[in-house]
């Protein structure tokens, strides 16, 4: 079977978990989520993309962890095909505000392994500490697996997050442009999938889409930048489930709805009217 759960579960990733980062690789990453696109000169934006007074969003803390996660495919239990992976909840909890630049260590662990049917769902929990030895975020990946399901597991718990029974209360829009996934690329993740017409096609797509955390952070500026005043630091915890794709050009429509400390949200596509993001949340601490 292609994964031994027995194995598995609990296994430590693989790897060192060495990364480091600084101002000019925030500011790419913030420019990638479209930081500044629209007016440059606007104070608001230049906290994000100009290292005099540069702030960073929570958000950048699912970028540190990714060259550990490669280690996932290496675990003892885990022999599956690439090609059926998808990113299906991300969850990240802050201990405090990203620093600027740092150098880090990320360990992971499987945490969870779920038997969704048709496929099975592995969670990753990754804590990236400072080299000073100050705890900065955790991570938690699910990747569901397709056609690794029907092993006999249980199923996990149900979303939660729920979207409230009534209108929202705020309606954010942000639009994406079409060589958006190409920039925001190169904060790290490569998949040919956001850049190769040839193999989206592939795989099922009119052409490349924009990687998931891309929308993840664009939501995240989003609700930090018009619900909490800019304030960066107000994020506790943020968590999404995604459930569909979007095209570079594709507009977003972020619903939002206000629930004592948190903050929920669903996002949509304008065009095509598909969901994008549910169960999602911002805890503001």
């Amino acid at each position: 079977m292609p994964i031994d759960v027995d194995k598995a579960l609990g296994a430590e990733l693989g790897g060192s978990g060495e990364s480091s980062w600084n101002q000019d690789d925030v500011i790419l990453y913030h420019l990638g989520l479209g930081a500044a696109h629209d007016d440059q000169l606007d104070p608001s934006q230049l906290a994000y993309t100009y290292e005099n007074g540069l702030k960073v969003l929570p958000s950048y803390g699912v970028i540190p962890p990714f060259g550990a996660l490669t280690g996932f495919m290496a675990v003892d239990g885990i022999d599956i095909n690439p090609m059926m992976i998808l990113h299906g909840e991300q969850d990240i909890t802050l201990h405090g505000p990203i620093p600027t630049e740092a150098s880090v260590k990320t360990s992971g662990r499987i945490t969870e392994i779920w038997d969704k049917g048709k496929g099975a769902l592995v969670v990753i929990e990754a804590e990236t500490v400072s080299d000073k030895g100050t705890k900065l975020f955790t991570n938690r990946f699910s990747t569901f697996i397709r056609g690794e399901g029907g092993f006999g597991g249980e199923s996990g718990p149900k979303p939660g997050n729920a979207a409230p029974d009534r209108e929202p209360d705020q309606v954010l829009e942000r639009t994406t442009w079409p060589g958006q996934a190409l920039l925001y690329r190169l904060s790290g993740d490569k998949n040919p999938l956001h850049a190769d017409p040839q193999l989206a096609a592939m795989v099922g797509y009119d052409k490349p889409i924009l990687h998931g955390l891309c929308t993840f952070g664009v939501v995240c500026k989003a609700v930090v930048d018009e619900l909490l005043d800019g304030d960066v630091t107000k994020v506790a915890r943020y968590q999404v489930r995604f459930a569909g794709h979007v095209f570079p050009g594709e507009t977003l429509v972020i619903n939002t709805w206000n629930e004592g400390e948190q903050i929920l949200i669903g996002a949509t596509t304008r065009e095509r009217g598909e969901p994008v993001l549910t169960n999602a949340a911002v805890t503001v601490g």
